[in-house]
């Protein structure tokens, strides 16, 4: 169900105070005219029911923001499943208003393509889908955005107001970054116990790594309360895990009712280059991620999706540094080509990656006092296998002389097994995969 956004305004007040001094008598009136804009917020999406008034000041910063991430659209296209797409000429997107980005110039050259970018298949993939019609729901009307603009996803007052503060609006939480303080040197940055919870495989944290690819199956995963989420992606990682200087580039779907509104599972990015403190977003909602496709917008839902012992649906990302430019750039499929994050937002990225990881996330807040039942994956655990469990496939990555190659030696780690887990293995087809995922809570996960 939708977020209802209710403007009621107050009716003015009149307040006076009579006050005596000594034999006089003052008859003072303070007269307040008080005009206050309340907005109540309701959220009835998954049984999580919020109230609050916010104040017109709050309402006029948020517009403020909305303002200078929304850029003004040639042409706008509705979704079925509700978003709004503008297409923005692609030199008014927000990426270029980041200060470190005032005097860069959106990469024309095409970047140097990693070579061996070739997968095998089984089942369908989203490449199958893209060239038979619809992958993002936006797509269904036919609208396409023209050439020269970038479909980006209009963000409302509703998305802010699920948000603890406008200043969190489209950031990971800050238990990410206080997490990592507490990081093992040679284990990937998690830590059970923050309220976020994976099912990950992980690359050795010696090497120099210059890219990660994988296919992922696409589920939509249940979600038990607004502000958790599930997610499933790849994480390209340099820096300190137990300062605040690592440098982090993400991309994968996730299902976030908080981030979105609903329970889609969407294409989402993300970038950091101080621990997930100040810098960085998910998708467009900051500057920094240059977009230079016009057919996809990252932060739409994905459509179709895998469901149980049916068909499965998967998609490819490539993360890969080109070494022509050095700017950290996005493909789909095999050769669509999304995006990059420039290399000037970052300070060890700019050289290269000591990890990659591969996997599922979720939030675990036990408001109820229990475990989530937030899914991860397709709410299956990893033995269940092939159109029931959830997938990565295909694990590559890119190594100094831009070559792709399969993943052979690989860690996994689940911090809680009874709830969420991982298996991984090889084969011709699929390369290095792993199945993942669970229901959360259950007799054996209270």
């Amino acid at each position: 169900m939708g977020i209802l956004l209710l403007r009621k305004i107050r009716s003015c007040h009149y307040y006076h105070r009579r006050h005596r001094h000594r034999h006089h008598h003052h008859l003072i009136f303070f007269v307040f005219l008080i005009l206050h804009t309340a907005v109540k917020v309701k959220s009835s999406t998954l049984n999580y029911t919020i109230y609050r008034e916010v104040s017109s000041l709050r309402l006029e910063r948020i517009q403020r923001h909305l303002d200078k991430i929304n850029k003004p659209p040639i042409l706008t296209i509705q979704s079925p499943d509700g978003d709004i797409i503008d297409c923005v000429h692609k030199r008014k997107q927000p990426a270029l208003d980041h200060p470190l980005l005032k005097n860069h110039k959106i990469q024309k050259v095409a970047p140097k393509v990693p070579k061996g970018m070739n997968v095998k298949k089984r089942g369908t993939t989203m490449e199958d889908v893209v060239s038979g019609g619809a992958w993002q729901m936006w797509h269904q009307n036919g609208t396409r955005c023209p050439k020269g603009t970038v479909p980006i996803r209009r963000s409302t007052v509703h998305d802010v107001l699920r948000a603890k503060s406008l200043y969190e609006f489209g950031k990971k939480k800050r238990s990410m970054a206080m997490s990592l303080s507490r990081r093992r040197i040679d284990a990937p940055d998690v830590v059970s116990g923050n309220g976020h919870e994976h099912a990950i495989a992980y690359t050795g944290s010696s090497q120099e790594v210059y890219g990660a690819k994988a296919t992922i199956n696409v589920w939509d995963p249940s979600i038990q309360v607004v502000n958790e989420f599930s997610l499933s992606q790849i994480w390209i990682l340099s820096g300190s895990f137990d300062g605040s200087d690592l440098n982090s580039i993400e991309a994968g779907w996730q299902v976030s009712p908080e981030l979105y509104g609903d329970s889609r599972p969407r294409l989402f990015t993300y970038w950091t280059s101080d621990s997930y403190q100040a810098t960085g977003c998910y998708n467009l909602l900051c500057s920094g991620f240059v977009q230079t496709n016009s057919r996809i917008a990252i932060g739409a839902s994905i459509s179709p999706i895998s469901s149980l012992d049916s068909n499965q649906y998967d998609i490819t990302i490539l993360i890969w540094k080109d070494p022509k430019v050095g700017n950290w750039w996005m493909s789909f499929g095999d050769s669509t080509l999304v995006g990059y994050w420039p290399a000037e937002l970052f300070t060890h990225l700019a050289q290269h990656a000591t990890m990659v990881e591969w996997g599922g996330e979720v939030v675990n807040t036990r408001v109820t006092g229990q475990h989530t039942s937030t899914q991860m994956g397709s709410g299956h655990f990893a033995e269940d296998g092939f159109g029931k469990a959830s997938y990565f496939r295909n694990l590559e990555i890119v190594d100094t002389d831009n070559s792709l190659s399969s993943v052979h030696e690989i860690s996994t780690l689940a911090e809680n097994t009874n709830c969420y887990d991982i298996k991984s293995s090889y084969s011709n087809d699929w390369g290095t995969y792993f199945y993942y995922g669970g229901p959360g809570n259950n007799p054996q996960c209270p």
